[in-house]
Protein backbone atom coordinates (compact mmCIF):
# COMPACT_ATOMS: atom_id res chain seq x y z
CA UNK A 1 0.00 0.00 0.00
CA UNK A 2 1.11 3.55 -0.75
CA UNK A 3 -0.44 6.28 1.40
CA UNK A 4 -0.13 10.04 1.00
CA UNK A 5 -1.40 12.36 3.76
CA UNK A 6 -2.53 15.89 2.91
CA UNK A 7 -3.02 18.71 5.41
CA UNK A 8 -4.61 22.09 4.73
CA UNK A 9 -2.69 24.94 6.43
CA UNK A 10 -5.30 27.50 5.39
CA UNK A 11 -8.15 25.31 6.61
CA UNK A 12 -9.84 25.47 3.16
CA UNK A 13 -9.94 23.35 0.00
CA UNK A 14 -11.17 24.82 -3.32
CA UNK A 15 -11.88 22.50 -6.27
CA UNK A 16 -14.79 22.07 -8.70
CA UNK A 17 -15.69 18.56 -9.93
CA UNK A 18 -15.06 17.85 -13.63
CA UNK A 19 -18.11 18.61 -15.74
CA UNK A 20 -19.61 21.12 -13.30
CA UNK A 21 -19.64 24.89 -13.52
CA UNK A 22 -18.08 26.85 -10.69
CA UNK A 23 -21.39 28.61 -10.01
CA UNK A 24 -23.07 25.29 -9.23
CA UNK A 25 -21.40 25.56 -5.85
CA UNK A 26 -20.11 21.97 -5.75
CA UNK A 27 -16.86 20.85 -4.16
CA UNK A 28 -14.81 17.87 -5.29
CA UNK A 29 -14.32 16.14 -1.95
CA UNK A 30 -12.19 14.13 -1.76
CA UNK A 31 -9.75 15.18 -4.54
CA UNK A 32 -10.16 12.87 -7.52
CA UNK A 33 -7.36 10.49 -8.60
CA UNK A 34 -7.14 12.42 -11.91
CA UNK A 35 -6.52 15.71 -10.05
CA UNK A 36 -3.90 14.14 -7.77
CA UNK A 37 -1.80 12.67 -10.58
CA UNK A 38 -1.95 15.92 -12.57
CA UNK A 39 -0.83 17.80 -9.43
CA UNK A 40 2.18 15.49 -9.00
CA UNK A 41 3.17 16.02 -12.65
CA UNK A 42 2.81 19.78 -12.20
CA UNK A 43 5.17 19.69 -9.22
CA UNK A 44 7.72 17.84 -11.34
CA UNK A 45 7.67 20.61 -13.95
CA UNK A 46 7.76 23.50 -11.45
CA UNK A 47 10.14 22.11 -8.82
CA UNK A 48 12.27 19.56 -10.69
CA UNK A 49 12.55 21.17 -14.18
CA UNK A 50 10.88 18.39 -16.16
CA UNK A 51 10.43 20.86 -19.01
CA UNK A 52 14.01 19.94 -19.96
CA UNK A 53 13.09 16.28 -20.11
CA UNK A 54 10.81 13.97 -18.15
CA UNK A 55 12.69 11.16 -16.37
CA UNK A 56 11.55 7.65 -17.20
CA UNK A 57 11.06 6.96 -13.47
CA UNK A 58 8.31 9.61 -13.42
CA UNK A 59 6.36 7.90 -16.21
CA UNK A 60 6.72 4.53 -14.47
CA UNK A 61 5.52 6.07 -11.18
CA UNK A 62 2.42 7.58 -12.79
CA UNK A 63 1.60 4.32 -14.56
CA UNK A 64 1.96 2.45 -11.26
CA UNK A 65 -0.37 4.81 -9.36
CA UNK A 66 -2.88 4.68 -12.24
CA UNK A 67 -3.02 0.88 -12.07
CA UNK A 68 -5.25 0.90 -8.95
CA UNK A 69 -8.09 3.05 -7.61
CA UNK A 70 -7.28 4.67 -4.26
CA UNK A 71 -9.42 4.84 -1.17
CA UNK A 72 -9.55 7.75 1.26
CA UNK A 73 -10.01 8.67 4.90
CA UNK A 74 -11.69 12.04 5.31
CA UNK A 75 -11.50 14.46 8.23
CA UNK A 76 -14.70 16.17 9.44
CA UNK A 77 -15.42 19.07 7.09
CA UNK A 78 -18.01 21.70 6.44
CA UNK A 79 -18.77 23.50 3.22
CA UNK A 80 -19.41 27.15 2.46
CA UNK A 81 -19.00 29.62 -0.38
CA UNK A 82 -17.94 33.17 -1.10
CA UNK A 83 -19.45 35.46 -3.77
CA UNK A 84 -17.27 37.58 -5.99
CA UNK A 85 -18.27 40.14 -8.61
CA UNK A 86 -15.57 39.69 -11.23
CA UNK A 87 -15.01 42.60 -13.67
CA UNK A 88 -15.61 41.91 -17.36
CA UNK A 89 -15.41 43.97 -20.53
CA UNK A 90 -17.51 47.12 -20.67
CA UNK A 91 -17.19 47.93 -16.97
CA UNK A 92 -19.67 45.23 -16.00
CA UNK A 93 -19.29 42.54 -13.36
CA UNK A 94 -20.14 38.85 -13.29
CA UNK A 95 -21.20 37.06 -10.12
CA UNK A 96 -19.00 34.03 -9.33
CA UNK A 97 -19.60 31.54 -6.53
CA UNK A 98 -16.47 30.18 -4.90
CA UNK A 99 -17.48 27.01 -3.05
CA UNK A 100 -14.98 25.33 -0.77
CA UNK A 101 -14.61 22.65 1.86
CA UNK A 102 -13.51 23.51 5.38
CA UNK A 103 -11.48 20.62 6.82
CA UNK A 104 -9.83 22.93 9.32
CA UNK A 105 -6.81 21.27 10.88
CA UNK A 106 -7.85 17.77 9.80
CA UNK A 107 -5.77 15.57 7.50
CA UNK A 108 -6.93 13.60 4.45
CA UNK A 109 -5.21 10.38 3.41
CA UNK A 110 -5.11 8.76 -0.04
CA UNK A 111 -4.11 5.09 -0.22
CA UNK A 112 -3.29 3.43 -3.54
CA UNK A 113 -3.42 -0.40 -3.52
CA UNK A 114 0.01 -0.64 -5.18
CA UNK A 115 3.49 -1.44 -3.94
CA UNK A 116 6.21 0.86 -5.30
CA UNK A 117 9.85 0.13 -5.84
CA UNK A 118 12.31 2.01 -3.60
CA UNK A 119 13.31 4.50 -6.31
CA UNK A 120 9.63 5.14 -7.09
CA UNK A 121 8.85 5.79 -3.40
CA UNK A 122 11.77 8.21 -3.21
CA UNK A 123 10.48 10.15 -6.22
CA UNK A 124 6.92 10.17 -4.91
CA UNK A 125 8.08 11.40 -1.49
CA UNK A 126 9.96 14.26 -3.13
CA UNK A 127 6.97 15.25 -5.26
CA UNK A 128 4.52 15.12 -2.36
CA UNK A 129 6.79 17.13 -0.06
CA UNK A 130 6.97 19.92 -2.68
CA UNK A 131 3.21 19.98 -3.28
CA UNK A 132 2.00 23.40 -2.12
CA UNK A 133 -1.54 23.64 -3.48
CA UNK A 134 -4.23 21.34 -4.84
CA UNK A 135 -7.21 22.44 -6.91
CA UNK A 136 -7.23 26.23 -7.11
CA UNK A 137 -4.13 28.12 -6.08
CA UNK A 138 -5.67 29.30 -2.80
CA UNK A 139 -6.00 25.66 -1.66
CA UNK A 140 -2.75 25.37 0.26
CA UNK A 141 -1.66 21.86 1.13
CA UNK A 142 1.16 20.13 2.93
CA UNK A 143 1.83 16.53 1.94
CA UNK A 144 3.85 13.63 3.26
CA UNK A 145 4.32 10.00 2.29
CA UNK A 146 3.68 7.47 5.07
CA UNK A 147 6.12 4.65 5.70
CA UNK A 148 4.96 1.20 4.70
CA UNK A 149 2.80 -0.22 7.47
CA UNK A 150 2.22 3.17 9.09
CA UNK A 151 -1.44 3.74 9.90
CA UNK A 152 -3.14 6.72 8.24
CA UNK A 153 -4.84 9.36 10.39
CA UNK A 154 -8.27 8.41 11.67
CA UNK A 155 -11.26 9.57 9.68
CA UNK A 156 -14.35 8.50 7.76
CA UNK A 157 -13.74 6.01 4.97
CA UNK A 158 -14.45 6.89 1.34
CA UNK A 159 -14.19 3.75 -0.78
CA UNK A 160 -14.76 2.68 -4.37
CA UNK A 161 -18.25 1.36 -5.07
CA UNK A 162 -18.31 -2.21 -6.32
CA UNK A 163 -20.92 -3.63 -8.73
CA UNK A 164 -23.94 -4.91 -6.87
CA UNK A 165 -23.24 -2.94 -3.69
CA UNK A 166 -26.53 -2.54 -1.77
CA UNK A 167 -27.57 0.91 -0.58
CA UNK A 168 -25.93 1.93 2.70
CA UNK A 169 -27.89 3.73 5.36
CA UNK A 170 -26.30 7.11 6.04
CA UNK A 171 -24.06 6.96 2.95
CA UNK A 172 -24.21 8.46 -0.54
CA UNK A 173 -22.56 7.75 -3.89
CA UNK A 174 -20.43 10.43 -5.54
CA UNK A 175 -18.59 10.59 -8.88
CA UNK A 176 -14.84 11.09 -8.93
CA UNK A 177 -12.72 11.35 -12.06
CA UNK A 178 -10.49 8.29 -12.03
CA UNK A 179 -7.54 7.31 -14.21
CA UNK A 180 -7.50 4.41 -16.67
CA UNK A 181 -4.57 2.03 -16.24
CA UNK A 182 -1.95 2.59 -18.95
CA UNK A 183 -2.45 -0.79 -20.63
CA UNK A 184 -6.25 -0.30 -20.67
CA UNK A 185 -5.88 3.09 -22.30
CA UNK A 186 -3.46 1.77 -24.95
CA UNK A 187 -5.82 -1.12 -25.78
CA UNK A 188 -8.76 1.29 -26.09
CA UNK A 189 -6.80 3.62 -28.34
CA UNK A 190 -5.63 0.77 -30.59
CA UNK A 191 -9.18 -0.59 -30.89
CA UNK A 192 -10.64 2.78 -31.78
CA UNK A 193 -7.84 3.49 -34.22
CA UNK A 194 -8.69 0.26 -36.07
CA UNK A 195 -12.36 1.24 -36.29
CA UNK A 196 -11.41 4.69 -37.56
CA UNK A 197 -9.23 3.20 -40.31
CA UNK A 198 -12.08 0.91 -41.36
CA UNK A 199 -14.45 3.84 -41.67
CA UNK A 200 -11.90 5.84 -43.69
CA UNK A 201 -11.46 2.95 -46.14
CA UNK A 202 -15.19 2.65 -46.83
CA UNK A 203 -16.68 3.61 -50.18
CA UNK A 204 -18.13 6.89 -48.93
CA UNK A 205 -17.43 9.90 -51.12
CA UNK A 206 -15.17 12.64 -49.85
CA UNK A 207 -18.09 15.03 -49.55
CA UNK A 208 -20.03 12.60 -47.40
CA UNK A 209 -16.99 11.92 -45.22
CA UNK A 210 -16.51 15.65 -44.66
CA UNK A 211 -20.18 16.05 -43.76
CA UNK A 212 -19.94 13.08 -41.37
CA UNK A 213 -16.82 14.49 -39.67
CA UNK A 214 -18.32 17.95 -39.20
CA UNK A 215 -21.50 16.51 -37.71
CA UNK A 216 -19.70 14.16 -35.32
CA UNK A 217 -20.23 15.02 -31.65
CA UNK A 218 -17.03 13.32 -30.49
CA UNK A 219 -13.47 14.03 -31.60
CA UNK A 220 -11.68 11.90 -34.11
CA UNK A 221 -9.70 9.00 -32.63
CA UNK A 222 -6.57 10.44 -34.10
CA UNK A 223 -6.91 13.32 -31.62
CA UNK A 224 -6.42 10.96 -28.66
CA UNK A 225 -2.95 11.32 -27.12
CA UNK A 226 -0.57 8.44 -27.61
CA UNK A 227 0.10 7.61 -23.95
CA UNK A 228 -1.58 8.02 -20.58
CA UNK A 229 1.10 10.54 -19.61
CA UNK A 230 0.18 12.65 -22.66
CA UNK A 231 -3.47 12.57 -21.54
CA UNK A 232 -2.60 13.85 -18.07
CA UNK A 233 -0.58 16.81 -19.32
CA UNK A 234 -3.32 18.11 -21.63
CA UNK A 235 -4.77 21.45 -20.57
CA UNK A 236 -8.48 21.82 -20.02
CA UNK A 237 -8.79 24.36 -22.82
CA UNK A 238 -7.10 21.95 -25.27
CA UNK A 239 -9.47 19.14 -24.28
CA UNK A 240 -12.52 21.33 -24.67
CA UNK A 241 -11.32 22.71 -27.99
CA UNK A 242 -10.89 19.13 -29.25
CA UNK A 243 -14.47 18.32 -28.23
CA UNK A 244 -13.76 15.90 -25.39
CA UNK A 245 -16.61 15.80 -22.85
CA UNK A 246 -14.42 13.56 -20.69
CA UNK A 247 -10.61 13.66 -20.79
CA UNK A 248 -9.11 10.73 -22.69
CA UNK A 249 -7.51 8.31 -20.26
CA UNK A 250 -10.02 9.14 -17.53
CA UNK A 251 -13.12 7.35 -16.26
CA UNK A 252 -15.96 8.30 -13.98
CA UNK A 253 -15.93 6.21 -10.81
CA UNK A 254 -18.54 5.88 -8.08
CA UNK A 255 -17.35 6.20 -4.50
CA UNK A 256 -19.19 5.71 -1.21
CA UNK A 257 -19.04 8.72 1.11
CA UNK A 258 -20.95 9.42 4.31
CA UNK A 259 -23.81 11.88 3.86
CA UNK A 260 -22.40 14.13 6.58
CA UNK A 261 -18.87 14.17 5.11
CA UNK A 262 -19.57 17.75 3.99
CA UNK A 263 -22.06 19.58 6.18
CA UNK A 264 -23.47 22.91 5.08
CA UNK A 265 -22.21 24.52 8.26
CA UNK A 266 -20.17 22.94 11.04
CA UNK A 267 -22.27 22.27 14.13
CA UNK A 268 -21.90 24.87 16.83
CA UNK A 269 -20.01 23.58 19.83
CA UNK A 270 -22.56 24.57 22.46
CA UNK A 271 -21.88 23.04 25.83
CA UNK A 272 -24.89 22.53 27.99
CA UNK A 273 -25.03 20.73 31.29
CA UNK A 274 -26.41 17.24 30.90
CA UNK A 275 -30.05 17.29 31.99
CA UNK A 276 -30.83 15.17 35.04
CA UNK A 277 -32.88 12.06 34.38
CA UNK A 278 -36.42 12.94 35.51
CA UNK A 279 -37.89 10.64 38.15
CA UNK A 280 -41.54 11.16 37.29
CA UNK A 281 -43.78 11.78 34.31
CA UNK A 282 -47.35 12.73 35.18
CA UNK A 283 -50.09 12.14 32.58
CA UNK A 284 -53.62 13.46 32.84
CA UNK A 285 -56.72 11.52 31.80
CA UNK A 286 -59.63 13.25 30.08
CA UNK A 287 -62.64 12.60 27.89
CA UNK A 288 -63.72 14.67 24.92
CA UNK A 289 -67.05 15.24 26.67
CA UNK A 290 -65.30 16.64 29.73
CA UNK A 291 -67.44 14.41 32.00
CA UNK A 292 -65.19 13.54 34.94
CA UNK A 293 -67.70 10.99 36.25
CA UNK A 294 -67.18 8.89 33.12
CA UNK A 295 -63.49 8.35 33.89
CA UNK A 296 -62.45 4.85 35.04
CA UNK A 297 -63.29 4.11 38.70
CA UNK A 298 -60.46 3.70 41.20
CA UNK A 299 -61.39 0.04 41.56
CA UNK A 300 -59.83 -0.50 38.10
CA UNK A 301 -56.41 0.76 39.22
CA UNK A 302 -54.57 -2.48 38.42
CA UNK A 303 -56.01 -3.18 34.92
CA UNK A 304 -55.60 0.46 33.87
CA UNK A 305 -51.96 0.41 34.97
CA UNK A 306 -51.34 -2.80 33.02
CA UNK A 307 -52.92 -1.32 29.88
CA UNK A 308 -50.72 1.76 30.08
CA UNK A 309 -47.58 -0.26 30.77
CA UNK A 310 -48.15 -2.57 27.79
CA UNK A 311 -48.79 0.42 25.54
CA UNK A 312 -45.60 2.22 26.55
CA UNK A 313 -43.49 -0.94 26.16
CA UNK A 314 -44.89 -1.42 22.65
CA UNK A 315 -44.03 2.20 21.86
CA UNK A 316 -40.49 1.65 23.14
CA UNK A 317 -40.07 -1.50 21.03
CA UNK A 318 -40.88 0.43 17.84
CA UNK A 319 -37.64 2.36 18.22
CA UNK A 320 -34.10 1.02 18.12
CA UNK A 321 -33.91 -1.32 21.12
CA UNK A 322 -30.83 -0.61 23.23
CA UNK A 323 -29.94 -0.89 26.88
CA UNK A 324 -31.56 2.52 27.34
CA UNK A 325 -35.27 2.42 28.12
CA UNK A 326 -35.12 -0.92 29.92
CA UNK A 327 -36.37 0.73 33.12
CA UNK A 328 -39.81 0.53 31.50
CA UNK A 329 -39.48 -3.12 30.49
CA UNK A 330 -38.27 -4.19 33.92
CA UNK A 331 -35.72 -6.64 32.53
CA UNK A 332 -32.07 -6.41 31.54
CA UNK A 333 -30.92 -7.15 27.94
CA UNK A 334 -30.55 -10.83 28.90
CA UNK A 335 -34.18 -11.06 30.01
CA UNK A 336 -33.51 -11.20 33.77
CA UNK A 337 -35.75 -9.18 36.08
CA UNK A 338 -34.29 -5.95 37.41
CA UNK A 339 -33.83 -5.92 41.17
CA UNK A 340 -34.08 -3.20 43.79
CA UNK A 341 -37.36 -1.64 42.57
CA UNK A 342 -35.38 0.75 40.31
CA UNK A 343 -37.59 0.05 37.30
CA UNK A 344 -40.68 2.06 36.51
CA UNK A 345 -43.93 2.16 38.46
CA UNK A 346 -47.22 2.88 36.69
CA UNK A 347 -49.51 4.40 39.32
CA UNK A 348 -53.09 5.47 38.46
CA UNK A 349 -54.22 8.26 40.80
CA UNK A 350 -57.45 9.88 41.93
CA UNK A 351 -56.13 13.28 42.92
CA UNK A 352 -59.49 15.01 43.44
CA UNK A 353 -60.89 12.05 45.45
CA UNK A 354 -64.11 11.73 43.48
CA UNK A 355 -63.71 7.96 43.08
CA UNK A 356 -62.44 8.17 39.46
CA UNK A 357 -58.91 7.95 38.10
CA UNK A 358 -57.77 11.29 36.66
CA UNK A 359 -53.95 10.96 36.41
CA UNK A 360 -51.26 8.37 35.76
CA UNK A 361 -47.89 8.75 37.52
CA UNK A 362 -44.90 7.04 35.86
CA UNK A 363 -42.18 6.86 38.49
CA UNK A 364 -38.68 5.38 38.18
CA UNK A 365 -36.39 5.88 41.23
CA UNK A 366 -33.33 5.65 38.93
CA UNK A 367 -34.75 8.17 36.47
CA UNK A 368 -36.03 7.86 32.90
CA UNK A 369 -33.70 7.67 29.91
CA UNK A 370 -34.44 9.79 26.80
CA UNK A 371 -35.82 6.69 25.04
CA UNK A 372 -38.16 5.93 27.93
CA UNK A 373 -39.31 9.56 28.14
CA UNK A 374 -40.08 9.58 24.43
CA UNK A 375 -42.08 6.36 24.74
CA UNK A 376 -44.21 7.72 27.62
CA UNK A 377 -44.69 11.15 26.07
CA UNK A 378 -45.76 9.48 22.83
CA UNK A 379 -48.89 8.01 24.44
CA UNK A 380 -52.01 9.84 23.29
CA UNK A 381 -54.93 7.53 24.09
CA UNK A 382 -55.76 4.53 26.23
CA UNK A 383 -58.78 2.35 26.84
CA UNK A 384 -61.13 1.66 29.70
CA UNK A 385 -64.22 -0.45 30.23
CA UNK A 386 -67.10 1.31 28.51
CA UNK A 387 -64.92 4.26 27.41
CA UNK A 388 -63.63 4.66 23.83
CA UNK A 389 -62.09 8.15 23.78
CA UNK A 390 -59.90 8.27 26.88
CA UNK A 391 -57.15 10.78 26.14
CA UNK A 392 -53.70 11.25 27.67
CA UNK A 393 -51.63 14.40 27.98
CA UNK A 394 -48.34 15.17 29.70
CA UNK A 395 -49.05 17.25 32.80
CA UNK A 396 -45.57 17.37 34.39
CA UNK A 397 -42.05 15.98 33.99
CA UNK A 398 -39.34 16.33 36.60
CA UNK A 399 -38.38 15.34 40.11
CA UNK A 400 -40.62 14.27 42.98
CA UNK A 401 -39.85 17.52 44.79
CA UNK A 402 -41.07 19.57 41.82
CA UNK A 403 -44.46 17.84 41.94
CA UNK A 404 -44.84 18.51 45.64
CA UNK A 405 -44.54 22.24 44.94
CA UNK A 406 -47.44 22.32 42.45
CA UNK A 407 -50.29 24.64 43.57
CA UNK A 408 -54.04 24.03 43.62
CA UNK A 409 -56.09 20.91 44.16
CA UNK A 410 -53.82 18.77 41.98
CA UNK A 411 -50.86 19.84 44.11
CA UNK A 412 -52.79 18.92 47.26
CA UNK A 413 -53.56 15.51 45.82
CA UNK A 414 -49.93 14.93 44.84
CA UNK A 415 -48.69 15.93 48.30
CA UNK A 416 -50.96 13.25 49.74
CA UNK A 417 -49.28 10.73 47.43
CA UNK A 418 -45.69 11.94 47.85
CA UNK A 419 -45.53 13.14 51.47
CA UNK A 420 -43.39 13.56 53.43
CA UNK A 421 -45.30 12.28 56.47
CA UNK A 422 -44.88 10.06 59.52
CA UNK A 423 -48.25 8.35 59.17
CA UNK A 424 -49.60 6.65 56.05
CA UNK A 425 -52.82 4.84 55.21
CA UNK A 426 -53.81 2.56 52.33
CA UNK A 427 -55.28 4.14 49.21
CA UNK A 428 -55.45 0.76 47.42
CA UNK A 429 -55.51 -2.76 48.90
CA UNK A 430 -52.27 -4.29 50.18
CA UNK A 431 -51.78 -7.78 48.70
CA UNK A 432 -49.21 -9.90 50.60
CA UNK A 433 -46.44 -11.08 48.25
CA UNK A 434 -46.09 -14.43 50.11
CA UNK A 435 -48.35 -16.84 51.97
CA UNK A 436 -49.28 -15.50 55.39
CA UNK A 437 -48.06 -17.27 58.50
CA UNK A 438 -49.17 -16.91 62.11
CA UNK A 439 -45.63 -16.34 63.27
CA UNK A 440 -42.15 -15.65 61.90
CA UNK A 441 -41.10 -13.32 59.13
CA UNK A 442 -44.13 -14.06 56.91
CA UNK A 443 -46.74 -12.59 59.19
CA UNK A 444 -48.57 -9.54 57.89
CA UNK A 445 -46.27 -7.25 59.88
CA UNK A 446 -43.17 -9.20 58.85
CA UNK A 447 -44.02 -8.96 55.14
CA UNK A 448 -44.73 -5.23 55.37
CA UNK A 449 -41.39 -4.63 57.16
CA UNK A 450 -39.59 -6.73 54.52
CA UNK A 451 -41.19 -4.68 51.74
CA UNK A 452 -40.05 -1.46 53.42
CA UNK A 453 -36.47 -2.75 53.72
CA UNK A 454 -36.41 -3.81 50.06
CA UNK A 455 -37.15 -0.20 49.10
CA UNK A 456 -34.51 1.28 51.39
CA UNK A 457 -37.08 2.71 53.81
CA UNK A 458 -36.83 2.67 57.63
CA UNK A 459 -38.76 0.12 59.62
CA UNK A 460 -42.25 1.11 60.69
CA UNK A 461 -42.91 1.71 64.36
CA UNK A 462 -46.55 0.71 64.01
CA UNK A 463 -48.44 -1.42 61.49
CA UNK A 464 -52.21 -1.84 61.83
CA UNK A 465 -54.86 -3.26 59.54
CA UNK A 466 -58.18 -1.57 58.80
CA UNK A 467 -61.27 -2.26 60.83
CA UNK A 468 -64.25 -3.79 59.01
CA UNK A 469 -66.06 -0.43 58.76
CA UNK A 470 -63.00 1.27 57.27
CA UNK A 471 -62.64 -1.50 54.68
CA UNK A 472 -66.26 -1.08 53.63
CA UNK A 473 -65.82 2.71 53.40
CA UNK A 474 -62.74 2.31 51.21
CA UNK A 475 -64.58 -0.13 48.89
CA UNK A 476 -61.46 -2.34 48.78
CA UNK A 477 -63.62 -5.44 48.23
CA UNK A 478 -64.51 -4.08 44.75
CA UNK A 479 -60.92 -3.62 43.54
CA UNK A 480 -59.60 -5.88 40.81
CA UNK A 481 -56.63 -7.58 42.44
CA UNK A 482 -55.12 -9.98 39.89
CA UNK A 483 -52.84 -9.17 36.98
CA UNK A 484 -54.32 -10.30 33.68
CA UNK A 485 -51.16 -10.71 31.61
CA UNK A 486 -47.65 -11.56 32.66
CA UNK A 487 -46.24 -11.71 36.14
CA UNK A 488 -46.99 -14.14 38.94
CA UNK A 489 -50.41 -14.55 40.44
CA UNK A 490 -51.02 -13.40 43.96
CA UNK A 491 -49.85 -16.01 46.45
CA UNK A 492 -52.93 -15.50 48.60
CA UNK A 493 -56.47 -14.30 48.17
CA UNK A 494 -56.15 -12.05 51.20
CA UNK A 495 -56.02 -8.28 51.00
CA UNK A 496 -55.67 -5.62 53.66
CA UNK A 497 -55.93 -1.96 54.38
CA UNK A 498 -52.97 -0.69 56.37
CA UNK A 499 -52.02 2.13 58.69
CA UNK A 500 -48.23 2.52 58.87
CA UNK A 501 -46.33 4.93 61.13
CA UNK A 502 -42.65 5.91 61.28
CA UNK A 503 -40.44 7.77 63.75
CA UNK A 504 -39.37 10.28 61.09
CA UNK A 505 -41.20 11.66 58.03
CA UNK A 506 -40.95 9.38 54.99
CA UNK A 507 -41.32 10.45 51.35
CA UNK A 508 -43.48 8.59 48.83
CA UNK A 509 -44.70 7.22 46.59
CA UNK A 510 -45.13 4.39 49.08
CA UNK A 511 -46.15 1.17 47.29
CA UNK A 512 -45.85 -2.25 48.95
CA UNK A 513 -46.65 -5.87 48.16
CA UNK A 514 -47.90 -7.75 45.11
CA UNK A 515 -48.44 -5.62 41.95
CA UNK A 516 -47.05 -2.57 43.74
CA UNK A 517 -45.53 -1.39 40.42
CA UNK A 518 -49.09 -1.23 39.06
CA UNK A 519 -50.75 0.75 41.84
CA UNK A 520 -51.62 -1.95 44.38
CA UNK A 521 -50.54 -1.48 48.00
CA UNK A 522 -50.19 2.27 47.57
CA UNK A 523 -50.42 4.38 50.72
CA UNK A 524 -51.15 8.03 51.21
CA UNK A 525 -50.51 10.51 53.99
CA UNK A 526 -52.87 10.06 56.92
CA UNK A 527 -54.09 13.66 57.03
CA UNK A 528 -55.77 13.17 53.62
CA UNK A 529 -57.06 9.69 54.40
CA UNK A 530 -60.41 8.29 55.41
CA UNK A 531 -59.81 9.53 58.95
CA UNK A 532 -59.42 13.19 57.99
Amino acid sequence: MTTVVLGFPGGLYHATPWGNHVNEGLVEWPPSPWRLLRALISVGHTAFHWDDGVPSAARVLVDALASGSPHYTLPPAGTAHARHYMPIDGGKTSLVFDAFARPGGGELSVTWPVRLEPDQRTLLEALVSHLNYLGRSESWVEGRLLDEGEAPPRGEECTLSQPGDPPRHGWEQIFLLGVEPAHTYEAWRAERAGKSAAVSASNETGKRRRRRASAAATPRVGDAPETLWDCLVQTTSDLQAAGWSLPPGSRRQLYWRRKDALVVAPPMAIRRPSPARPEVILLSLALSSGNLQALPPVTRTLPQAELLHRAVVRSLARGEMTDAGLELVGRDPGGALLSGHQHAHTLPLDLDEDGHLDHILFWAPGGFSPEARAAVRGLRTTYAKGVTDLRLAVAAVGSLSSLVDLPGRWGDGLRAVLGPAKSWISATPFLPPRFLKRSGRNTLEGQVQAELRSRGLPEATSIQSFTRDEVLAARFRHFERERRRGGDKSKTGYWFGLKVSFDEPVCGPLCLGYASHYGMGRLRTIRDSLES
